[in-house]
């Protein structure tokens, strides 16, 4: 099942053998754990089953590899378990469902974005504090914030 005409981070970085790619060479690969790649199969995140060898071991293909990156990318952007799991689902049920995966998409995307724009907003105060600072300690002058008053106690009470 190819997931994309695109290439993979992990296409061409080595040759996958006839047959297949072992749980540890996919978990180096995708720095994911053994424990982490077997998780999310149970949890039905995969977007097919894994091939398993005549001795029953699992056999990952480049196409596993590039769902398991789309995986991790989903999670480490903080897309629910259960969100993955819904839009696997409707990849493995085939055409006919776009709309819904796309939904899923677009939520997340949301999602993101309102979380890009809080962190831009406090980076921005985080920029200008250091431009304060900067420019204070350019100019040898004293701490130009957060100067408790003249005969404050306690320091908690800034100027």
């Amino acid at each position: 099942m190819r997931m994309s005409s695109r290439s993979s981070p992990y296409s061409g970085a080595v040759t996958e053998p006839a047959q297949g790619l072992t749980i540890g060479q996919v978990a180096e690969r995708t720095g994911l754990s053994v424990h982490a790649l077997r998780f999310y199969e149970r949890e039905g995140v995969l977007a097919g089953a894994v091939r398993r060898t005549p001795d029953g071991r699992r056999a990952y293909t480049e196409d596993d590899l590039e769902w398991l990156d789309l995986c991790i990318k989903l999670r480490s952007s903080g897309m629910p378990l259960a969100a993955i799991r819904g839009y696997a689902d409707l990849v493995r049920q085939g055409p006919g469902n776009e709309t819904g995966r796309l939904a899923i998409l677009r939520q997340h995307q949301g999602r993101i974005t309102a979380q890009l724009a809080a962190l831009t907003a406090c980076l921005e105060m985080i920029t200008f504090k250091v431009k304060i600072y900067e420019e204070s300690l350019a100019e040898g002058a004293a701490d130009p914030i957060w100067t408790p008053p003249s005969g404050a106690a306690g320091g908690d009470t800034f100027g």
